[in-house]
C-alpha cells in the first residue's frame, strides 16, 4: 500500500474530529435524558431532593469522564495520523 499523502491525512483528521464531536453530542444527549428522568423521579416523590442532587452530580462526573476519554482518543488518533 502506498503511504498516505499529507492531504489525505488531514482529511482523516477532519473525519476523526467530526466523529468525536458526534460522540460528545451523543453523551450529552444521554445526560439530558437522564436529567429529565431524575426530575420526573423528584416530581413524583420517589426520591428526595438530596438524592436527586447526588445523582445529578454523579451524572455530571460520568459525562465529564466520558468526554475526556473521547478527547484523549481523538488526540491519540490525530497524533497517529499526522505522524510521518
Amino acid at each position: 500500500l502506498p503511504a498516505l499523502t499529507e492531504e489525505r491525512r488531514k482529511d482523516y483528521v477532519k473525519l476523526a474530529r467530526s466523529r468525536a464531536e458526534d460522540s460528545r453530542v451523543q453523551v450529552r444527549g444521554i445526560r439530558g435524558k437522564a436529567k429529565k428522568e431524575l426530575e420526573a423521579i423528584k416530581k413524583d416523590g420517589e426520591a428526595g431532593e438530596d438524592d436527586v442532587k447526588r445523582a445529578e452530580h454523579e451524572l455530571d462526573g460520568l459525562t465529564k469522564r466520558f468526554v475526556e476519554q473521547i478527547d484523549a482518543a481523538l488526540s491519540a488518533k490525530e497524533a497517529e495520523l499526522l505522524e510521518v
